[in-house]
């Protein structure tokens, strides 16, 4: 693996003379988790995975995006959301950078809901242009392994926010952000068609929260992280396999 943010120009061209040049970027976000979790909650857990999977298939890991789209929890402090135009931009503007340099696959680990419609937006420009791929990776497995791990309801269907995994996810990345004295459950009463069309957070939670974090631990962080990855992994290896069967021989 080789970490970008560490690397000499030197090293990275080194780096793609070998086989398998693979970018692996976590897209996050920085808004609002509840009284309790940092503002970048998003952003640590994309860094975490990505991080390993980096590891794990010997790519380069890209610096982390900070910020994302997440207009739906502007109305709480903290928020700082970029419209959903900007996020296709900036992926498609790194990835393009990274295709003239030499890479042959960017791997995005996205860390918000609100990013998967304009990462995947980047990700068809790339493969409309016929450029290098950009798949997205949006915590394949964590409803199964969430229900695995879970001993309090979800708010909704997949819905993680400020409450049980998100809270484990960061006790496992870096506990000394979580204030385990503010942990607040909350279930707000959300409208019948949520899920079915865009609508603000902020609203529906006085504290932010969606759920309960109070039974959340560093050893459900690890197991949601660790399941995960392994699911990344099964994904990334079957998209490596199908673009390597279609390279002229």
């Amino acid at each position: 693996m080789i970490e970008y943010s560490r690397s000499t120009s030197t090293d990275v061209g080194a780096f793609l003379e070998a086989e398998g040049r693979v970018a692996v970027m976590p897209f996050g976000a920085l808004e609002q988790h509840g009284p309790h979790l940092p503002l970048s909650t998003d952003t640590l857990q994309a860094e975490a995975l990505a991080a390993t999977i980096a590891e794990r298939i010997s790519g380069a890991l890209i610096p982390a995006m900070p910020y994302g789209n997440t207009w739906s929890n502007d109305a709480l402090p903290g928020t700082v959301s970029l419209s959903a135009d900007t996020v296709t931009a900036v992926c498609s503007d790194i990835a393009l950078s990274l295709e003239r340099a030499g890479f042959d696959l960017l791997v995005v680990v996205n860390g918000d809901f609100g990013n998967r419609l304009p990462l995947h937006r980047a990700a068809e420009a790339a493969a409309a242009r016929g450029g290098m791929p950009v798949l997205v990776l949006d915590y394949p497995g964590l409803a199964e392994i969430g229900d695995a791990v879970k001993e309090t309801p979800w708010a909704a269907p997949g819905l993680c926010h400020a409450e049980e995994i998100e809270t484990s996810l960061v006790l496992a990345i870096a506990p000394e952000l979580v204030d385990r004295e503010r942990y607040v459950a909350e279930y707000p009463q959300l409208p019948a068609d949520f899920g079915l069309r865009q609508m603000a957070l902020a609203p529906l939670s006085d504290s932010g929260v969606f759920g309960d974090p109070r039974p959340a631990s560093a050893e459900k962080g690890n197991r949601i992280l660790s399941h995960v990855v392994e699911e990344s992994l099964h994904v990334i290896a079957a998209v490596r396999a199908s673009l390597s069967a279609k390279k002229p021989r």
